[in-house]
């Protein structure tokens, strides 16, 4: 297996470049059975998936990634999980907001797809 590590690194650094400039182009990272649970809503599909992510109640957003780990989800295909946390800096607010979030990643072609993408923002009690 690749480097695991280097896989979610590059495929985070994309996704969240992506994510930041232009959300509505995230649609070729998802499937049909691709889905989504955004802070506990669930979204099935990569049409769907994208529709939730460009209707976010915000104009800008620039993600900082604090941590990423990751590690082989399955023993016979190259899939991997990604676990993100880190910082959300919303429509230039001076108070960024703690986010986590966990990718499955299954191979597809000479690339990967996420199966599974949970999002949560984690707020202090």
């Amino acid at each position: 297996m690749a480097d695991i590590n280097a896989i979610a690194k590059q495929f985070t650094d994309f996704y969240y470049s992506t994510f930041d400039s232009s959300r509505s182009t995230l649609g070729s990272l998802y499937r049909d059975n691709s889905m989504l649970s955004f802070e506990g809503a669930q979204t099935l599909g990569a049409s769907a998936i994208v529709e939730k992510l460009t209707n976010l109640p915000f104009q800008t957003v620039q993600h900082k990634v604090s941590t990423l780990d990751a590690q082989p989800s399955s023993a016979t295909v190259a899939s991997l999980i990604v676990s993100v946390t880190g910082l959300l800096v919303v429509d230039d607010s001076p108070n960024p907001l703690q986010f986590s979030q966990v990718f499955q990643l299954i191979p597809d072609g000479g690339s990967y797809y996420v199966f599974n993408d949970i999002f949560r923002l984690n707020y202090g009690a």
